[in-house]
């Protein structure tokens, strides 16, 4: 009777230890939701920095101060000169360069170091972002916290950020470039400044888009037909939107903001007569001030119409309160936006409200990639 006892009590006590163990095990499996919001939250702070390095890189060039560095380390640049003797070897080798030549040739050695300093915090910054997004990915890898998509997701998102380190000094390099057959004032490749701008706002799109899928739970909403046309129709907005910041790249390459500085008409017409000036007729749409322009201005009033379509649209749609708040804002935010443009472009152009125009186009895509997030589906 007694041995039986024993034995009944050992089993017990076995199967508590086994339940403890099974539970830890539980505990400690990750991913979890623990763990994603730990990685939502990183990503949503890497796109904060990648919104910090677009707005300086827009105040970079407004300043025009890319071209004041004229070669480019990874490492070795990362300290500024120090003494008398460096500033001057600094600045004799940007003399050596067609925008001092053409443009700055009576500039001052403190004038100087304005600029070089506005694109060296530049080129630092974008180091910043770097480590943001490889030193954290290696912790978390080693740590469990990727499931084998999320692991493919951030691998992809550090090869970006490399990528874009890399376009950034080819787009500098272009305005390095002696063009003896060109009398136009030393400027980057609106080219490469359009690619450099783009992978940036890509870089950015992707992390918003990761983070906001970890922290915010995907609502249960009925798949009706009126969802899809919905969902359809945000994705469209939100690719409009993107096409519009991006279209404003080509404006800053080319200096189109100080063309036609009027509104609605530009100039006495609404179609200007130097429309299409340049051939072939394609050239016009990436070389030509006034096209580029135009093209802008269209992009605009076609992104703040169909984003009031969207918002007048889910009015009369039952939706989650989250998401009524995001179209909202989007809504306000569109309006906000053309009215900053429509005064950048009146007042010629004034460094500080055209940064906060290009700060606006961004936040205006955030608010669009917060749209979609909400009006996602419930994944199976």
């Amino acid at each position: 009777c007694f041995l039986r006892q024993w034995l009944v009590k050992r089993g017990q006590s076995t199967i508590t230890v086994e339940a403890v163990a099974s539970s830890a095990r539980a505990a400690a499996t990750v991913p979890n939701a623990a763990t994603n919001r730990i990685v939502g939250r990183w990503l949503l702070g890497c796109s904060g920095l990648v919104v910090g390095a677009i707005v300086l890189g827009g105040v970079t060039r407004l300043t025009e101060s890319g071209l004041s560095m004229v070669d480019w380390h990874l490492v070795r640049e990362m300290k500024p000169p120090q003494s008398q003797a460096e500033w001057e070897a600094e600045f004799s080798k940007y003399q050596q360069f067609p925008e001092f030549k053409i443009m700055n040739h009576d500039m001052t050695l403190p004038e100087f170091k304005f600029i070089f300093y506005m694109e060296w915090g530049h080129r630092m910054w974008g180091r910043l972002v770097g480590l943001a997004y490889i030193l954290p990915t290696v912790y978390f890898w080693r740590k469990g916290y990727f499931n084998r998509s999320m692991k493919g997701k951030v691998l992809g998102l550090c090869g970006f950020v490399f990528f874009q380190g890399l376009l950034g000094w080819y787009m500098v390099k272009s305005g390095l470039e002696e063009k003896p057959e060109s009398h136009d004032i030393p400027r980057v490749s609106q080219y490469r400044l359009s690619a450099h701008l783009g992978s940036a706002l890509l870089l950015y799109c992707a992390s918003l888009w990761t983070g906001l899928t970890l922290l915010l739970p995907a609502y249960k909403l009925t798949e009706t037909k009126r969802l899809l046309q919905l969902r359809r129709y945000a994705k469209g907005t939100g690719g409009l939107v993107f096409l519009t910041a991006l279209s404003g790249a080509f404006v800053a390459g080319l200096d189109a903001g100080l063309v036609y500085n009027s509104f609605p008409k530009m100039g006495e017409r609404w179609i200007p007569d130097d429309l299409l000036a340049f051939s072939p007729t394609l050239k016009n749409f990436f070389e030509n001030p006034t096209t580029v322009q135009f093209d802008h201005r269209i992009l605009a009033i076609s992104s703040l119409t169909a984003i009031t379509g969207l918002y007048l649209f889910s009015r009369r749609m039952v939706l989650p309160r989250r998401a009524k708040i995001a179209i909202s804002l989007l809504a306000a935010m569109a309006y906000g936006q053309v009215a900053l443009g429509i005064s950048t472009l009146l007042l010629y152009v004034p460094t500080q409200l055209a940064a906060t125009h290009q700060s606006g186009s961004v936040a205006l895509l955030s608010l669009a990639i917060w749209v979609l997030a909400e009006l996602r589906k419930m994944p199976k």
